[in-house]
């Protein structure tokens, strides 16, 4: 069942890379159009083309053999990463000296209703929810390392300076965007214009937004390759289509080889995640949704039931009822979560 989720949040976590791709290629289209017109021009744009074209890109790249042959495009995606949370961070900081005072208030947006209240709160609590969705790679990304040390100590060391370098930015983005625009803060700081200028620091932000999607949609699906691929091998071993591997030769190219199944599953997974976005392309929303999905499944309750076994954990003990009351609380967050994105999406689309 965990595996099921896994990889169904893998593929999830692909498609919302196509929404923020196409919106964050718009943002740079619109960013430059209000330079040109003026911050009241009707600078609207559709994100369909941006999709497909992205969609094309992923088709190529999905053609890197593994997991393995993927540390450069890893190195890229980080520093794109780093360099778009420090714009982010950097302009809600000014913003606010500008400002002179904290935008906002305690309460946070205001809605119609309760009901649209607890709707909005729970559709956040999604959103922080997909906040780590490394997790659902760790493994995948340990199976990587080389020894000594020991693979899980490295891991482990990688994965709470991730953890801390992450928060902090999540925090100082957060807190600072809605610091800078309170009520009116946009679900996404860098493409919903809450910031106009300066326009090419707000394109060269986005640009690095692509180019680490562009990695982290292969970083994301590889995983999914690697299952469906073993899979068919194990179960059709005498299929040429499955197993036989061409060389192929293209002007000023290296020659490489290609499989017939590669080519075909590889290509079909781009072209759905593809397609889903753009019935979809709901940002917030689509987060919210994922990150519920996968959060108590496989952030939670897999590793306690597997710290349990491992550390021979007896029932109620201490540590044992601790654990149990964290899990059920944060199975809580899930469901609630679940409900509030399902609903937001579904508004989204034909509200």
């Amino acid at each position: 069942m965990c595996a099921l989720l896994q990889n169904l949040s893998l593929y999830g976590t692909d498609i919302a890379y196509v929404i923020t791709t196409s919106t964050s290629m718009r943002a740079i289209q619109k960013s430059n159009c209000y330079h040109r017109e003026g911050h009241k021009a009707a600078c609207s744009y559709g994100d369909t083309s941006y999709m497909l074209l992205f969609g094309g890109v992923q088709v190529v790249m999905s053609q890197i053999p593994d997991f393995h042959n993927m540390e450069w495009l890893s190195v890229v995606a980080a520093i794109m990463s780093f360099t778009y949370s420090f714009i982010g961070f950097g302009l809600g900081f000014a913003q606010v000296i500008e400002n002179g005072r904290i935008q906002g208030s305690i309460t946070g947006v205001p809605a119609d209703s309760v009901a649209d209240k607890l709707r909005l709160a729970f559709q956040a609590l999604g959103d922080i929810a997909f906040a780590y969705p490394y997790s659902i790679i760790l493994l995948e990304i340990q199976d990587t390392l080389k020894s000594p040390p020991p693979e899980n100590k490295t891991m482990k060391t990688a994965s709470m300076i991730a953890i801390f370098v992450t928060t902090f930015f999540y925090l100082c983005c957060g807190c600072f965007g809605y610091a800078a625009f309170g009520n009116n803060t946009p679900g996404n700081l860098l493409t919903g214009f809450g910031f106009y200028e300066p326009y090419w620091l707000i394109d060269f932000a986005n640009a690095c937004i692509v180019l680490h999607l562009v990695g982290g949609y292969q970083i994301f699906s590889q995983p999914v390759f690697a299952f469906v691929e073993r899979w068919f091998t194990n179960k059709f071993p005498g299929s040429g289509f499955v197993n036989n591997f061409y060389t192929i030769k293209l002007p000023l190219l290296p020659s490489f080889q290609m499989n017939p199944l590669k080519i075909c599953f590889r290509t079909a997974y781009v072209a759905s995640t593809t397609v889903i976005a753009m019935i979809f392309p709901y940002f917030n929303q689509v987060l919210g949704v994922l990150g519920a999905l996968n959060f108590w499944p496989l952030a939670i309750y897999f590793p306690v039931e597997m710290y349990f076994v491992q550390k021979k954990i007896q029932p109620w003990t201490r540590k044992w009822v601790v654990l149990r009351t964290f899990s059920f609380f944060c199975l809580l967050v899930t469901i609630v979560g679940l409900i509030g994105s399902i609903q937001g999406l579904i508004s989204a689309k034909f509200g």
